[in-house]
């Protein structure tokens, strides 16, 4: 639909006339004469077409008309800034369950069509009736309650035959588009990047411009009426966004939902300073113990040091070696020191990443961090790298944050990096007095 045009000008035929003249006496009359043709190209032009995605949106909420979605605008058109709010949500009970229905409008070009969310979560204190039922005070679980699905559907709100994206609780359902999934514009669920069509169903309104359409996609969810007490007062906060790519010259995979994770340094130890509990539900570290193969450990991984598999590592001081900390998705981490690797079973990870560096008569330095979030190499907005020195009495603590929420580590992850230890010559030897830690919320 762009206006590519190319203007080509009359044709020009110019003949060239010589000129007579009179030559010297015994000279006779002559004429001169120059062909040429000219053949001219004017105004040639090329103009950029245009791509504009418009959301039609509609939100519904079904409470037994006991609750009042208190949002601006539950249902409208979302065209650029500032982001839409479908749902203002509050007192939500067992039972109680919605609909949110996307549909895309395209100006002017076929394009590509991605979808890609996050979801965080709160606990807002704990009341007698939930600490009898909830053995984690300051996690919120009523997004892990609720029960959600993700679908194409028609502009009528209706699913399309085997068009389920994916289902589960809503942390699941937010989680499988935190890195971001590709839309079919057939409708069809379960391809991969580059197998998905493009968005390119043209029409042509009877009133105002043509544009370009697909399946619309609708997001269902219900509390069960089966979840109890575990839920009161806790609340989430749901984002979304969607993504109109140009399909020409572009073959499907190109993800404009790489997500980016904020990270920042502090002094201290990074479950202190960050995580809502000041407490970590599971952790890996690599310390200097006694550098020996057998004796006091240098490698562990677990829920905590009581219950954590440990292994043993000889330490080069001032050598760079690399190390990954891993996590299934399915409970299980694992931990790899320079080729020693340690593996345990840990709770679901909540929340914040972090690495904390200890520093005695020593420097220990990570560097060349990098966050993988369930398959995809995210972006670190913030710095990659944390160290901690010490040259006297005390302690040196330092941590780097990872800012993720619930859907980012919801599936699995990895987090990579390299570290340095180096110890001085005073170095009176501590068990715990140089390591490094990897603390998940």
């Amino acid at each position: 639909m762009n206006d590519d045009t190319i203007g080509l000008s009359r044709r020009k035929m110019l003949v060239g006339l010589g000129a007579v003249g009179v030559a010297s006496a015994g000279a006779g009359l002559g004429t001169t004469a120059y062909f040429n043709d000219t053949e001219t190209f004017e105004n040639n032009t090329l103009t950029a077409g245009s791509l504009d995605l418009f959301v039609d949106y509609e939100a519904s909420y079904d409470s037994d008309g006991a609750v009042q979605n208190m949002a601006d605008m539950a249902s409208g058109t979302q065209d650029g800034e500032p982001a839409g709010m479908f749902y203002d949500l509050d007192d939500v009970k067992p039972g109680d369950s919605g609909e949110v229905k996307f549909c895309f409008r395209i100006v002017d070009n076929p394009s590509y069509m991605w979808a890609c969310g996050d979801l965080s979560q709160a606990e807002n204190g704990i009341n007698e009736p939930e600490s009898a039922v909830d053995d984690t005070p300051d996690l919120g679980e009523l997004g892990d309650s609720i029960v959600a699905s993700l679908a194409y559907c028609d502009e009528d709100g209706e699913p399309l035959a085997d068009g389920e994206i994916v289902s589960g609780s809503l942390v699941d359902v937010i989680a499988a588009i935190s890195s971001g999934a590709a839309l079919d514009g057939d409708g069809t669920a379960g391809l991969v990047p580059g197998e998905q069509a493009e968005y390119a169903d043209v029409v042509e309104p009877d009133e105002g411009e043509a544009f370009i359409t697909g399946p619309c996609v609708c997001l269902s969810w219900e509390i069960p009426t089966s979840v109890g007490n575990e839920i009161q007062s806790d609340s989430l906060t749901m984002n979304f966004e969607f993504h109109a790519v140009q399909s020409r010259h572009n073959d499907g995979t190109a993800n404009p939902c790489v997500p980016s994770i904020t990270t920042r340094t502090g002094e201290g130890f990074a479950k202190q300073q960050e995580f809502a509990t000041e407490q970590e539900t599971s952790f890996a570290r690599g310390r200097f113990g006694d550098n020996g193969p057998s004796g006091a450990w240098e490698v562990a991984v677990g829920p905590d040091v009581g219950s954590a598999d440990l292994a043993n590592y000889v330490w080069t001081p001032g050598d760079t070696v690399p190390f990954s900390y891993s996590y299934d998705g399915s409970g299980n981490a694992s931990f790899t020191l320079d080729g020693v690797t340690v593996a345990s079973g840990i709770p679901a990870p909540s929340g914040k990443l972090a690495i904390t560096t200890k520093a005695d008569e020593a420097t220990v330095s990570v560097a060349n961090l990098a966050l993988d979030l369930d398959g995809t190499a995210v972006t670190l907005s913030g710095p990659d790298a944390v160290s901690a020195t010490n040259d006297g009495s005390g302690r040196e603590v330092t941590y780097l944050a990872f800012d993720t929420d619930a859907a980012d580590v919801a599936n699995a992850f990895a987090i990579t990096g390299d570290v340095t230890v180096d110890v001085q010559g005073d170095y009176s030897g501590s068990d715990e007095g140089v390591a490094f830690d990897i603390s998940v919320e």
